[in-house]
């Protein structure tokens, strides 16, 4: 079975959550923005950051157990295991993604551990969307805490029985997606980390974290597919949590609840004007 991204077109509820986004207009660009105070960040929970080390350098990433939980687990529970060391970048698509996690290194295979329940959409508070950077006639787009999504409108929550609504994250650059086989439920191992944002994906892939350091590092992995050899590699995947403390990168990104985020996205907004998506938007990070 080949577990690799697909190039589908959204169906059913990924249909009524897909960006519908009017082509791009430009307008002068704003005044470039201060930068961020030191109440406008947050740290990264090591409990929930990735630490790769392949052989181009470092690839740091948040999970999002709070949108994807059963895939977050898996991931957690493989990299505590050892499992992704020394695993090839078996498939890599230039302006689309870098594709690992398969003990066979070549896309044929998967762990151990059962098959993933599809996580394509979760269920949120409306006020877990911090920033609402497009309002349509259904849809907001924003976030949810740090997860760039679509999202029902706020007031269906009062009309749904836990008084939440849907949320479906949209595949920006360097968004970590599940891989999988034709069957929704066969995702196990195998992850992709975005190179570009592809739209194409929503409601069709797991999505469980993104990058917040090391997108360089992404962009520079050997191209092919497959992969010619030699194959670059992820030499050691570990939580930041579980390395010794002198080791430990301490990750902080901006918060997207803060006042600098919000601004930031009036300004791209304002220079943009319409066509505007999450995925316009960066999201300052700082390593130590």
């Amino acid at each position: 079975m080949n577990f690799r991204p697909l190039f589908l077109a959204p169906v059913g509820v990924a249909a009524a959550l897909a960006c519908q986004a009017a082509p791009p207009t430009t307008a002068a660009p704003s005044a470039t923005p201060a930068a961020p105070a030191a109440t406008d960040w947050r740290t990264v929970d090591p409990a929930n950051l990735l630490v790769i080390d392949t052989n181009k350098g470092r690839i740091l990433v948040e999970l999002w157990p709070q949108v994807a939980p059963a895939s977050v687990a898996q991931i957690v529970a493989l990299t505590k295991a050892g499992f992704y060391n020394g695993r090839s970048f078996f498939r890599v698509i230039d302006g689309f993604m870098d594709q690992t996690g398969d003990p066979q290194d070549n896309g044929q295979g998967g762990s151990t551990r059962p098959n993933l329940p599809p996580e394509f959409t979760f269920r949120h508070d409306p006020s877990d969307m911090t920033v609402i950077v497009d309002s349509q006639a259904q849809l907001d787009s924003g976030f949810v805490g740090q997860a760039p999504a679509f999202s029902q409108k706020a007031n269906l929550a009062d009309l749904t029985a836990d008084h939440k609504i849907n949320g479906i994250v949209t595949f920006c650059s360097g968004v970590l997606g599940m891989a999988r086989a034709q069957d929704p439920g066969s995702g196990n191992s195998q992850f992709f980390l975005m190179r570009g944002a592809q739209d194409h994906l929503n409601g069709q892939y797991t999505a469980a974290g993104r990058v917040v350091a090391g997108m360089d590092v992404v962009r520079q992995i050997k191209t092919g597919e497959p992969v010619a050899d030699p194959q670059d590699k992820m030499l050691t995947v570990r939580l930041a949590s579980d390395m010794p403390a002198a080791q430990r990168p301490t990750v902080r990104v901006v918060d997207t609840r803060s006042p600098w985020f919000a601004a930031e996205v009036a300004r791209v907004k304002a220079q943009k004007l319409v066509g505007v998506s999450p995925c316009d938007i960066d999201i300052p990070s700082d390593v130590k």
